[in-house]
């Protein structure tokens, strides 16, 4: 049976006759006489005071960590981890400045992500890699131009050019950043070939919608108005990109060209002297042939 914890404290603090305190004196108490005299202060100890209710409440473990650190990569991922979408925008301007200043290949997904604020676990959670920094504005702008064209128009033939006019203005908005975007392109072979097939995505969806917009249109037409429009857009990009001022006035006057090639511009145009054409035909005659006697007589 232990002793009681009173008179083990009374030998733990005895004094030595001449005044001075043994240095050992808790070593001469036997090994149970230290737990007990270690449990009896225990329960003898005051229990802390609670905190008073202006006092912040204390961080523990990792937030601590953070909190504590200061503003570095380790802040900026544990601020940018949330992968906020305005996040896409600086990584973007990060990797082209990146690109620009040492060069495609030369640069690593860590030096963007550090650039950036953001962790490299981030950057891959909005891009797949490098190239699709790069095209990370395309990506958005076939969304949004594939739901414009979801919507309800009129017009389709307009609303076609009226989608090009809004991927233009996006990139009219920051020529600068679009023009050090377009140098790396020309300078990296991979990027180039992307670049033709995201002007085929364009052209493609186009062509989609004014097939299923005007039934019975013939795919021809669909293609070519399609293709139409989309080297139209790129050719005045293009100009913008090589650092002419270029408003979107320039590229709604050259639409505006393109739908009175086809026909279909929606303000009409006064008939020129060879435009009226008048056929006969049998009453009898089936359609079919009648459309095939009309397009060979009439001039390519």
């Amino acid at each position: 049976m232990f002793p009681r914890t009173d008179r083990v404290y009374a030998r733990v603090t005895q004094r030595h006759p001449h005044g001075r305190t043994p240095r050992t004196a808790a070593r001469q108490l036997p090994l149970t006489h230290r737990r007990t005299a270690a449990h009896a202060q225990h329960r003898r100890a005051p229990a802390p005071a609670p905190p008073s209710p202006s006092s912040p409440p204390e961080r523990h473990s990792g937030t601590a960590a953070r909190t504590a650190s200061p503003p570095g990569r380790g802040y900026a991922r544990h601020v940018t981890d949330s992968a906020a979408p305005s996040s896409r925008t600086a990584v973007v301007a990060a990797a082209i400045d990146l690109f620009v200043e040492h060069g495609y290949d030369q640069t690593s997904v860590e030096q963007i992500a550090q650039a950036a604020g953001v962790s490299r676990s981030t950057f891959f959670r909005q891009f797949g890699g490098k190239e699709d920094v790069v095209f990370a504005d395309h990506e958005v702008l076939i969304a949004e131009t594939r739901a414009y064209l979801s919507q309800q128009h009129d017009d389709p033939w307009a609303a076609v050019c009226e989608a090009s006019v809004r991927v233009f203005r996006h990139f009219a908005a920051d020529p600068e950043l679009a023009r050090r975007r377009y140098k790396i392109v020309r300078e990296v072979s991979g990027l180039r070939d992307r670049e033709i097939v995201t002007v085929f995505r364009y052209e493609r969806l186009f062509d989609q919608y004014l097939r299923d917009a005007l039934p019975g249109l013939d795919p021809l037409d669909a293609v070519g108005f399609a293709a139409l429009v989309t080297a139209v857009h790129n050719h005045v990009l293009r100009r913008l990109m090589r650092g002419a001022r270029v408003p979107a006035s320039v590229l709604r006057r050259a639409l505006d060209d393109a739908l009175r090639r086809y026909g279909v511009h929606p303000d009409g145009a006064d008939a020129a002297g060879d435009d009226l054409v008048v056929a006969v035909f049998p009453r009898r005659m089936p359609a079919a042939e009648v459309t095939r006697r009309l397009r060979a007589s009439l001039p390519d």
